[in-house]
C-alpha cells in the first residue's frame, strides 16, 4: 500500500464510468494502491454519453495554443481553449522540467461525452485556465492516436484502486511519473449529501500547495506508483503454467462465454444483476462462438449466437434506417444506445454478420451485413478509399437527436395513412416514447418473418412496402444537423473494416464489396508506412497542410491489418494480398517481439521509451493483438504450409495459455486461434495444404518417412553395461531437433530411451550439441542434419541378457513444414 498524509480530497469516491468498455480489470482490488490523494466525482447523469459538436463557425475566442499543427481532430477541438495546451512530446516535459512545474495530463478522444463536458466547463473556463497555465504545463493526448500512453497511464490509475475512464486526468512529474488522478472533475465545488465534492479548481489551487509544501512526498508517491504500474503491467503474464494446448482450452472459453448470456435478449453480462447496465456486442466472443457452431454444430453455441445477433439487429443499437451500429446499448434490451457509431464497432460486427449469414443463411444477417457496410461507405470513407474513425453521438447538445423521432415528425414524413400505420407497426412506434419521455428510437419489436406471416406476405414484399417509407425518413433525417465525424485513419481500424467488406464479400458473393476491401489496403499500404515498409499509425490533415501519415504503427496496426489482407486473399486469392501479410508479419515479429518471455509488446523495440511498457492480451471490445497475432500465424501457416508460422502460433498461444485457463473469457480470440490451431493440426498433417494432388501422395506424412535409424550395441561388459550407439541418417532439406530444446520450446526433441523385455532400463544417453540456430522469435536451438551418432550406455540386470529394444522419438522439420512425430523401436540383438 502507498500511504499518503497529504490529501487534497478525503472523501474518494469512485467513478461510475459509462465510457469505459466491458473489459476485464487487471487491477486486483486486495494489492489496490492507496492513494488517498486521487480524486474521483461520482457522476449521477442517468442518460448515456453524448459527445458535443465542434464549434467550427464561430471566430475563435482565443488564440492558437500548442495544437496548431497537429493532425488530430480531438486534439484540434481544443486548439482554440484559453489552456496553453501542447501535445504529448519532449518540449512539454522539458518546459516542465526548466519551470519547475508539474505536468496535467488530459486523455481523451473525439467522441468521448465527458471530454466534452470537461472542456466545456473547465477548459474553455478562463478561471480554470488561469490556474492550468500558471502553475502547470498542460498536455493534450488522443488516446487513439496514442494507445501507448492511455495504457500506461490507465493502469497507473488502476492500480490507486480506480476503474478510470475518459477524460482521464492525470497530474504528473517533469518525467512523466504519475501522482495521481481521476476521471472527470466539475469545474466548481459540488454537494453531496452533507459532503462537498472539491471541483477542478479546489484540485488544482491543493495539486500546487502540495507541489509548494510537500514536493519530495509528492515525489515519493510517483515512485511507487510508477513501481506498481510496472508490476501490475509485468504480472499479467507472471506464472506461465506448464499448461497443455487442448480442446478443453477452447471448452473453457465457451462454456464461460455462455455463462454470461442473457437468455432472453442475448449479448453478455451478469446473471446475478439481472443483465442491468450497459452491454456491449463483445465481437471477439461472437467469433468464437461462430468457430464452435461452424466446427461442432453444437446447440448452445448456435442459439446464443443467434440469440444476440437476432436481437442486436432488431434493436435501437442498430440504426434502423441508415444501417451501422452505435457503441453499445445503455439497458438490457438493445433499445437505447450510445449514439456514437466507430469503425472497429461496424467492421468487426460486418463480419461476424457476413459469417453468421453463411452459416445460417438467415435473410436477418444479410441485410444487416449489407446495410452496415452501405452507411460504412456512405459515411465513413474517405475519397482516396480508407476508412474514417467515429461519428460523434450528439448534434446541437441533444443526445441522438440525429436518429430519433417525435410523433409530430413521423406524421409529417408518412402521410400516407396505409404506408403510415405499417410502418409504425413494424419500427414499433404505437406506443410511448421510448427515449427521454417524448422521442422514438426506431426498433423492431416482432421479426421482418413475424410480421410478413401477419401481412400474409413474404419478407421480400415486406421490404418493398417499407422501403418508400424509409427513403422518406432518411430524406428528412438527411436535412438535420450531423453529428461530428472524426476523419483520422487509423491502420488497426482500417484493417478490421477491411476485414468486414472482404468475409462479406465471400459470404454474400459480392464483388464490389472485395473491390472495397482491396482500395482500402491499398491506400494504407500506399501511404500509410514509411520508405523502408513499415506501417505507420494514423493519417490525416492538420489545417492548411497536405494529409500525411505519422507515429509508428503499435501491435494492433499489424496484427488487425494482416488480418484484413488474409481475409481480403481469401475473398480474392490474389496472392499479392497474402505477400503482403507475410512482409508485415515479419516486421511485426522483428519490432515487437518479447525475446526473453514470448508473445509481442504494444510497442516496437525502438518506439518512444515510456517509464513501463505494455503488451496487451485481453479480448474486450476489440480483440488484442496477441491473439489476433496468434490467429493469423496459424492462418498464414495454413496458408503457405511454413512451419515457422506454426511455431510461432504455438509459442504465443502457450504464452498465454495460463491466463487463458484461468479467465477464459477474457481471452476470447485467443482461445479461437488456439481451436483453430487445433483443428487445423490434424488437417495440415494429412498434408490437404499441398496444391497439387499428385504432389501431395508423394509427400511425406510422418518423420520417420525422411530418416533411417540403426542402432547396435557391445556385449555387456564386467559391470553388466552395454553401450548402444543409435546412428540417424536424415534426408537432405529436413532436420530433427537436438536434445535438450528450450523451455516453452514448440517443437520435439530428438529423444532415445532403452527397454528390455517391455521395461526400461537405466540409460546414460549422450546427446550431441548439433548445429546452432539463431532464430529471434524462438531463441537459439540446435538441430541435426544430414547424419548424426547419439551413444547411451545402459545397466543389465544379472542374468538377463534379452534383446535390447531401442526407442527414438523424433520430429522431422523443414523450411516449410514439420512432419507428425514418430516413435522408432529397433530390435538390437
Amino acid at each position: 500500500m502507498i500511504e499518503s498524509d497529504f490529501n487534497p480530497n478525503r472523501d474518494q469516491i469512485l467513478v461510475n464510468n459509462r465510457e469505459r468498455p466491458m473489459k476485464s480489470n487487471s487491477c486486483n482490488k486486495s494489492k489496490a494502491v492507496k492513494i488517498t490523494i486521487a480524486l474521483v466525482l461520482v457522476l449521477l447523469a442517468a442518460g448515456p454519453d453524448r459527445p458535443a459538436p465542434i464549434k467550427t463557425k464561430e471566430s475563435p475566442k482565443h488564440p492558437a495554443n500548442h495544437l496548431a499543427g497537429q493532425s488530430s481532430p480531438y486534439l484540434l477541438m481544443h486548439l482554440n481553449n484559453p489552456v496553453d495546451w501542447h501535445p504529448w512530446g519532449p518540449e512539454a516535459f522539458a518546459k516542465a522540467k526548466k519551470e519547475g512545474k508539474l505536468i496535467f495530463l488530459s486523455i481523451g478522444y473525439s467522441s468521448c461525452y465527458w471530454c466534452h463536458v470537461m472542456e466545456r466547463e473547465s477548459f474553455e473556463n478562463e478561471e480554470v485556465a488561469k490556474l492550468l497555465n500558471q502553475w502547470f504545463v498542460c498536455i493534450k493526448v488522443d488516446r487513439e492516436e496514442r494507445p501507448d500512453v492511455d495504457t500506461v497511464y490507465m493502469t497507473s490509475l488502476n492500480v490507486t484502486g480506480q476503474r478510470g475512464g475518459w477524460p482521464l486526468s492525470m497530474f504528473l512529474t517533469s518525467e512523466g511519473k504519475p501522482i495521481f488522478g481521476g476521471t472527470y472533475w466539475p469545474a466548481d465545488d459540488k454537494k453531496s449529501d452533507d459532503d462537498v465534492v472539491p471541483g477542478f479548481k479546489t484540485i488544482l489551487q491543493r495539486v500546487h500547495q502540495l507541489n509548494t509544501d510537500k514536493p519530495k512526498e509528492l515525489e515519493t508517491q510517483a515512485d511507487k506508483i510508477v513501481a506498481r504500474t510496472k508490476e501490475e503491467l509485468a504480472g499479467r503474464l507472471r506464472g506461465i503454467a506448464l499448461t497443455n494446448l487442448d480442446r478443453s482450452l477452447v471448452d473453457g472459453a465457451v462454456k464461460d462465454i455462455l455463462e454470461q448470456l442473457d437468455p432472453e435478449y442475448g449479448g453478455f453480462g451478469s446473471p446475478e444483476r439481472h443483465f442491468r447496465g450497459t452491454k456491449f456486442p463483445m465481437p471477439p466472443y461472437l467469433e468464437l462462438l461462430l468457430h464452435e457452431a461452424s466446427r461442432s454444430k453444437a446447440k448452445e453455441p448456435i442459439e446464443a449466437l443467434t440469440v444476440t445477433l437476432d436481437r442486436m439487429a432488431r434493436g435501437g443499437i442498430y440504426d434502423q434506417l441508415g444501417g451501422g451500429f452505435h457503441r453499445y446499448s445503455t439497458e438490457r434490451t438493445w433499445t437505447v444506445p450510445h449514439f456514437e457509431k466507430m469503425l472497429y464497432d461496424n467492421a468487426q460486427l460486418a463480419e461476424v454478420y457476413a459469417k453468421a449469414f453463411r452459416l445460417t443463411h438467415k435473410p436477418l444477417y444479410r441485410r444487416a451485413t449489407e446495410e452496415t457496410l452501405a452507411f460504412v461507405k456512405r459515411e465513413m470513407t474517405a475519397p482516396e478509399g480508407g476508412f474514417y474513425s467515429a461519428l460523434d453521438a450528439e448534434t446541437n447538445g441533444e443526445e441522438g437527436r440525429f436518429y430519433v423521432w417525435t410523433d409530430p415528425e413521423i406524421s409529417k414524413a408518412l402521410t400516407d395513412g396505409v404506408d403510415s400505420a405499417l410502418f409504425k407497426k413494424v419500427y414499433g412506434l404505437e406506443g410511448q416514447a421510448n427515449f427521454e419521455g417524448h422521442y422514438h428510437i426506431l426498433t423492431l419489436p416482432k421479426s421482418y418473418e413475424d410480421i410478413a406471416r401477419e401481412q400474409k406476405a413474404s419478407e421480400d414484399q415486406l421490404a418493398s412496402r417499407l422501403a418508400a417509407s424509409k427513403q422518406k425518413l432518411l430524406q428528412m433525417r438527411s436535412q438535420r444537423p450531423r453529428p461530428f465525424l472524426d476523419t483520422k485513419v487509423l491502420t488497426a481500424w482500417n484493417g478490421q473494416m477491411i476485414a468486414g467488406f472482404a468475409a462479406a464479400g465471400q459470404a454474400l458473393e459480392q464483388r464490389e464489396y472485395v473491390d472495397t476491401a482491396a482500395r482500402a489496403a491499398d491506400f494504407i499500404l500506399k501511404n500509410l508506412r514509411t520508405s523502408d515498409g513499415r506501417l505507420l499509425r494514423t493519417y490525416g490533415a492538420a489545417p492548411g497542410q497536405a494529409p500525411a501519415a505519422k507515429i509508428n504503427a503499435y501491435l494492433d496496426d499489424y496484427a488487425f491489418f494482416v488480418h484484413g489482407l488474409l481475409c481480403l486473399h481469401d475473398a480474392s486469392g490474389d496472392n499479392r494480398w497474402l505477400e503482403s501479410a507475410q512482409s508485415l508479419t515479419d516486421d511485426l515479429v522483428k519490432y515487437h517481439f518479447d525475446g526473453d518471455n514470448g508473445g509481442f509488446f504494444y510497442t516496437a523495440n525502438d518506439h518512444e521509451k515510456l517509464f513501463a511498457r505494455a503488451k496487451d492480451q485481453y479480448d474486450g471490445v476489440q480483440p488484442s493483438g496477441n491473439s489476433v497475432a496468434a490467429r493469423n500465424f496459424v492462418r498464414l501457416w495454413l496458408k503457405t504450409g511454413n512451419g515457422r508460422y506454426r511455431e510461432l502460433a504455438e509459442k504465443t498461444i502457450k504464452v498465454f495459455s495460463a491466463n487463458l485457463k484461468a479467465n477464459p473469457a477474457s481471452l476470447a480470440t485467443m482461445a479461437e486461434a488456439l481451436a483453430l490451431f487445433l483443428d487445423s493440426s490434424d488437417k495440415s498433417q494429412d498434408n490437404s495444404l499441398v496444391k497439387d494432388p499428385t504432389e501431395k501422395a508423394n509427400k511425406p506424412k510422418k518423420s520417420e518417412a525422411v530418416v533411417k535409424i540403426e542402432a547396435s550395441a557391445t556385449k555387456p561388459d564386467d559391470d553388466l553395461r552395454q553401450a548402444v550407439t543409435i546412428s540417424i541418417t536424415i534426408d537432405k532439406s529436413w532436420h530433427l531437433y537436438a536434445n535438450p530444446v528450450p523451455a516453452d520450446f514448440p517443437g520435439i526433441p530428438t529423444t532415445v530411451t532403452v527397454e528390455a523385455q517391455g521395461k526400461a532400463l537405466d540409460a546414460d544417453v549422450e546427446y550431441p550439441r548439433g548445429t546452432l540456430i539463431k532464430d529471434k522469435v524462438l531463441g537459439d536451438y540446435y538441430v541435426y542434419e544430414d547424419k548424426v551418432k547419439l551413444r547411451a550406455s545402459v545397466k543389465r540386470a544379472k542374468g538377463n541378457l534379452s534383446n535390447l529394444n531401442v526407442i527414438v522419438k523424433i520430429q522431422a522439420c523443414s523450411e516449410k513444414q514439420c512432419l507428425l512425430p514418430s516413435t522408432v523401436k529397433i530390435d538390437v540383438p
